[in-house]
């Protein structure tokens, strides 16, 4: 408030010189013209005051009075030049305040006063998104899905103001700044004691880089993740401490392998991380044999070094191609990957696989649609760089499509939300296919063919009332039982523990008859509507125990007791 108080003194000081200046003169000369009585003789000038008090509610347009002794001639004549100018000095003051409030400082030092108004006001844990484009739109989506708040920091104007046209259940704050200015970070809420963590999603990563940085000298208790593409910013990011970075590029690369070579595995990942209660993707088994990686950037790169890890012959073609860009004992063709010689030329006609992989989306899916005119059976990957082109990329119906925006939401969401499925996919590895696919069929009968949703709780007084205050009275609890319908609880909630976590031990699939404690953590998996109906179960004692008994014990503790005593 401060500053837009300064703001408007700085715009109004001329006006403002100009009516003081133009009330001392019109009083002035009241003090000096002589006056006349009723007779119409000469007679004293008018005082200071009644000469301030005549001006004062004249020049504000209140009404006109002459004083019971009336004016001279020369006094009207003064007073009427002194009209029109207090009525030029006002107007003056009131154009020069209307276009202070067209101007863009003000405007601006306005709504950021608004604000950090609102932020201190906030009592709620959120996480701080840098970066409002395709992936900051999913993972604010997301986390409103969840009820989790978030303050957005966007350097698009544009974008700040369609925040507002946004359908956002939770109160959404958002602030219109360069996130490489460490004061706008503060600003925006680094340092609040509600932060949860900050999450850099730009789509520059050396921006991306600067909030890291900012970060962990500001504020190093706060987590970060962020994203980045080449290994040097990777690099520098690790040195100073982010606590996650995810690279979409490297991602989906391994990803693709991963298909190739354990696609139950891999089916069972991408149920895990998807984005929760959308519609459930087809499953897709990449075939091996031959490859054509069409673009050897970045992202071409990730995909050939991950495919050849795999035990995948690969072909790359790219224009830019030169010799010491390639390692050795890569086959490759020079030439665009567009035209149907430069294909036929890398073997499109026997191959199994085409990667689309440049970073234009017209060029990648010019590529898919030639490939499958020469070899209508081959497996086609595409990337897709701007979810803008989503509808372009539904008709062709390509077998994988890689989005690198939804990759690193995807990554994100679960790496913030549920930090305990990160140790689950690291277990994932050491499991076989047929675990993999059970447990997948598991999840599919659960969901109705949507993305489960996949959540982490502690069985604490603040995560579990209910149930912590069972335990700690020493009674004994299952997680069968935990997971009972509360509705009717000789049916359970269709809900799949994949992890239990106790002093540093992990449990995969724990069983049904597996005793719970306090402290322990689980990993579920399941519909949202059920995780309500467990989150119930968790807080309330008397719905706790109407799941342990079947019958409902009321809720007082004089009926309790009474109703323990008649069993």
């Amino acid at each position: 408030m401060n500053s837009v108080f300064f703001l408007l003194l700085r715009r109004l000081r001329m006006p403002l010189v100009f009516v003081i200046i133009s009330h001392a003169v019109a009083v002035l000369g009241l003090t000096l013209i002589p006056s006349a009585d009723l007779q119409g003789r000469p007679a004293p000038p008018l005082d200071f005051f009644h000469a301030f008090y005549f001006i004062t509610y004249t020049a504000t347009t209140i009404g006109y009075t002459e004083p019971v002794t009336g004016f001279s001639d020369a006094q009207r004549l003064w007073i009427t030049g002194c009209i029109y100018l207090l009525v030029i000095s006002w107007s003056f003051v009131i154009v020069t305040l209307l276009a202070c409030f067209q101007d863009k400082g003000l405007q601006n030092a306005l709504v950021v006063g608004r604000f950090q108004r609102r932020l201190q006001r906030l009592n709620e844990s959120f996480y701080l998104v840098c970066g409002y484009g395709e992936t900051g739109s999913l993972v604010c989506r997301t986390l409103d899905h969840l009820n989790q708040r978030f303050v957005i920091v966007e350097k698009d104007e544009l974008r700040v103001l369609e925040l507002e046209l946004e359908e956002y259940r939770t109160d959404m704050l958002a602030l219109n700044a360069d996130v490489r200015q460490p004061e706008k970070l503060l600003q925006a809420g680094l340092r609040h004691r509600r932060c949860r963590g900050v999450l850099a999603l730009t789509n520059d990563e050396t921006t991306n880089l600067a909030v890291v940085m900012a970060v962990r000298l500001l504020n190093p208790e706060v987590p970060v993740l962020a994203r980045a593409r080449s290994e040097a910013i990777t690099a520098n990011m690790s040195s100073f401490g982010a606590d996650h970075i995810i690279n979409p590029f490297e991602r989906f690369a391994e990803y693709l392998s991963l298909a190739a070579a354990a696609p139950a595995r891999y089916r069972l990942v991408e149920l895990l991380t998807g984005l929760p209660d959308a519609p459930l993707p087809e499953a897709q088994r990449p075939p091996k044999g031959h490859w054509i990686v069409c673009g050897y950037g970045i992202f071409g790169q990730a995909v050939v070094r991950n495919l050849e890890a795999s035990g995948v012959s690969v072909t790359i073609v790219d224009p830019g191609l030169e010799t010491g860009n390639v390692e050795a004992g890569l086959d490759t063709v020079r030439g665009r990957s567009t035209d149907a010689l430069t294909l036929e030329a890398a073997g499109i006609r026997t191959a199994q696989g085409l990667v689309a992989g440049s970073n234009d989306d017209v060029s990648n899916l010019a590529t898919a649609v030639t490939a499958r005119e020469l070899n209508p059976a081959i497996f086609v990957v595409t990337r897709q760089n701007q979810t803008a082109n989503t509808a372009l990329f539904d008709a062709f119906v390509g077998d994988f499509c890689m989005v690198p925006s939804r990759i690193v939401a995807q990554e994100c969401l679960f790496m913030l939300t549920t930090p305990l499925l990160a140790r689950f996919l690291h277990q994932l590895r050491e499991c076989d296919e047929t675990w993999s696919s059970q447990l997948v069929a598991r999840l599919q009968a659960a969901c109705a063919d949507r993305v489960p949703e996949v959540w982490s709780i502690r069985l604490d007084a603040q995560l579990a009332g209910a149930v912590h205050q069972l335990l700690i009275l020493g009674q004994e609890l299952t997680l069968d039982v935990l997971l009972r319908n509360n509705s009717d609880p000789t049916r359970q909630l269709p809900l799949i523990p994949l992890l239990l976590e106790r002093s540093g031990k992990v449990v995969l699939l724990p069983a049904g008859g597996h005793d719970l404690e306090v402290g322990d953590q689980l990993l579920l998996a399941g519909p949202h509507n059920a995780r309500r109906h467990l989150e119930l179960t968790l807080h309330n004692r008397n719905v706790l125990d109407y799941v342990r008994s079947g019958h409902d014990s009321g809720g007082g503790w004089l009926w309790r007791h009474w109703f323990s005593q008649r069993r």
